[in-house]
């Protein structure tokens, strides 16, 4: 029963080709770490940092002085997540549906749906990741953006220059479509003369803003904010740099991926790891901008708000593999690899046999990390 898939391949790739979809900014603006190698779920992918060293100075001598040691840093990520689409087929089925549609134009639609599906799981997983570990937020809770202008994006690469990032074309604001229909309802992006051409009037794409690439996406959604009121910081006095900061009194939640700011200091912090009660906020890298005083300092939770974000492709790393299979295979008769011509993603599509019954399995692996959150950032909305 071996290539069962072969003969039906023709179909299953049109499918991906011409699924409807929702729009996907995230998956391609990372850095996919893919391909049709198997994997196993729970692999490890390690990724080293260096860290920032001492400057010296220089002084003359006819001894070579020795270097500074070094610390050599690595993060982990799990591939952890799995995602499958199994669509079963019965002998009954395929003779009724061949005196309608036909059993080839449902079953390619199908997969079609499940390719769509799996991507806007992987989207949202990734949007969630990046939300949550983004170092800083600007703009208005509640408000979409660009309203009147696109100040916006100038103020969100202040925030990562500032950070350190690199300016070096691979930065990307993704957003939902509400902020995108307010950019192209901006005159000044629309008329020629002041963008320069007519791609955004009659092709509507959104050009590159201040060296940053925009794109859309179905993932952003209102995110509601975290319980917490009237939380003070310990009187310890926190330097700027700090990241772990204890909170006291007060009541409710703090969420990981909420904002918050601190009296004294405009600066909207992204939360990464929050707080039930009393205990210690964690604000994520590269830590406060502005220094806390020795005194209790009010901590003001940020509101509910739709967390669009704008981060450089080096900052994010999505592994997502087909799953590797036991030694000798499965009870599969057959497997295909997909690649998906919109995200690049590749995905295993197999075929199994049972009684008097049949069913393709669509399905892949992955997990992901914001390995540099001082290299991304929230717009709200």
């Amino acid at each position: 029963m071996a290539n069962v898939l072969t003969s039906l391949a023709a179909d299953i790739y049109k499918a991906a080709d011409t699924v409807g979809r929702e729009q996907v900014g995230f998956i391609p603006s990372v850095t996919i770490n893919g391909g049709s190698e198997a994997v196993a779920l729970g692999d490890t992918v390690r990724s080293f940092f260096t860290r920032t060293p001492t400057v010296g100075t220089i002084t003359p001598s006819m001894t070579i002085p020795e270097g500074t040691d070094q610390t050599v840093d690595n993060k982990t990520l799990t591939i952890d997540q799995t995602a499958s689409v199994k669509i079963p087929w019965t002998g009954e089925d395929i003779k009724h549906v061949n005196n309608g549609s036909g059993y080839s134009t449902i079953y390619g639609d199908q997969i079609a749906q499940a390719i769509r599906a799996i991507i806007n799981q992987v989207e949202a997983y990734t949007w969630g990741l990046a939300y949550k570990g983004s170092s800083r937020a600007f703009g208005t809770a509640g408000t979409t953006p660009f309203a009147s202008n696109f100040n916006e994006v100038a103020e969100l690469r202040q925030i990562l220059i500032d950070n350190g990032c690199p300016d070096d074309g691979q930065l990307t604001l993704i957003m939902n479509t509400m902020a995108g229909t307010k950019l192209r309802n901006l005159a000044q992006l629309q008329q020629v003369y002041s963008a320069g051409n007519d791609t955004l009037l009659r092709q509507g794409e959104l050009l590159n803003l201040q060296r940053i690439m925009l794109k859309e996406s179905a993932a952003p959604i209102a995110v509601t904010k975290g319980t917490g009121a009237s939380y003070t910081t310990s009187a310890t006095g926190f330097a700027v740099g700090s990241t772990s900061i204890p909170i006291i009194t007060g009541t409710g939640t703090i969420l990981a991926g909420d904002t918050v700011t601190f009296a004294g200091d405009a600066n909207k912090y992204v939360v990464a790891t929050g707080v039930s009660a009393a205990g210690t906020l964690v604000i994520a890298d590269p830590g406060l901008r502005v220094a806390i005083p020795a005194a209790a300092t009010a901590v003001t939770l940020g509101n509910t708000a739709t967390p669009n974000v704008v981060l450089h492709k080096g900052a994010f790393e999505l592994a997502i593999r087909p799953m590797a299979l036991p030694q000798g295979g499965d009870e599969a008769v057959d497997h295909m690899t997909v690649q998906d011509p919109w995200t690049g993603i590749s995905f295993d599509v197999s075929a199994y046999k049972g009684y008097k019954k049949a069913m393709f399995d669509i399905s892949c692996v992955y997990g992901g990390k914001l390995w540099k959150p001082q290299h991304a950032v929230l717009l709200l909305g």
